[in-house]
């Protein structure tokens, strides 16, 4: 399969710009004394509708398609079905080896921060940045594998990982500027944690574009992978911080506006 090496430029950037969001989150927390749970409840929730929406309307329909121009339609759904769950088992296995209180998914608020005492910050600020930049590899391939099927596909998803990554930045420098003062380095570790995102997209294409190869069989069972990570990373992620960051349905109604954007942009587009 021939790819559009400027279809790759786009996934790359769009890869880069997802992970570097986590210095939205950094500023957001620096700039201000208190975080406005409601407004992260909503936007989690509203990642989590769009993650959801494409991955199964848009990318796991293209994984079939895909993987039905090389194997029969029985094989293929077959296929799909394994790489969309080993796509939750990867995910899920790198979640499980993080312990909660790093997990940059484990959130707390900006305010749960203030009081903690400044060696326990900052231990938890490293840790977390360093969380964060193993737990972004499979999400940074899964922005730029879909960078690599479609734009149409590309952009939302760029939108909602980059999205999720906001309190992601917020988990690394609250604590590492509360335990050194230094709003500039606590910028700085919050917004390079974000890099692992492009780094693992890159990685992730250089392995398969230089030992593997990229055809439509490669391209279906990356696409049904991809889509059972951001489907993971919606469910045990997203939704449940979305809750606890506010209301139940503050976090339900963000999940249906992502949804129905999502489909209409589809539909737009």
């Amino acid at each position: 399969m021939n790819l559009e090496w400027s279809h790759v430029g786009l996934a790359f950037l769009l890869t880069l710009l997802a992970g570097l969001s986590t210095g939205i989150g950094s500023a957001v927390a620096l700039l201000t004394k208190r975080t406005s749970k409601k407004f992260l409840s909503v936007s989690l929730g509203f990642s989590a509708g769009v993650m959801i929406y494409v991955s199964f309307v848009e990318i796991y329909p293209q994984a079939q398609t895909s993987l039905e121009a090389v194997y029969d339609s029985t094989w293929a759904a077959l296929f799909v079905c394994i790489a969309f769950f080993a796509g939750m088992g990867v995910i899920a296995l790198i979640d499980k080896l993080i312990p909660s209180y790093e997990n940059p998914h484990e959130l707390k608020s900006v305010e749960s921060m203030y009081n903690k005492e400044d060696h326990k910050l900052m231990r938890m600020g490293v840790l977390s940045a360093v969380a964060i930049f193993i737990h972004n590899f499979p999400e940074g391939l899964a922005t730029f594998i879909s960078g690599l099927g479609s734009a149409d596909i590309a952009y939302p998803i760029a939108f909602a990982i980059g999205l999720h990554n906001i309190p992601e930045g917020i988990a690394v420098s609250v604590p590492l500027f509360f335990a050194t003062g230094n709003k500039k380095k606590a910028f700085t570790w919050s917004f390079l944690s974000g890099l692992s995102e492009p780094v693992g997209g890159l990685m992730g294409f250089a392995l398969l574009y230089f030992f593997v190869g990229i055809n439509q069989a490669v391209l279906g069972f990356l696409f049904a992978f991809v889509s059972g990570i951001m489907v993971f990373i919606s469910f045990d992620e997203l939704l449940p911080t979305a809750k606890e960051y506010g209301a139940h349905h503050l976090a339900i109604y963000g999940l249906i506006a992502g949804m129905a954007v999502m489909a209409l942009s589809l539909v737009i587009l």
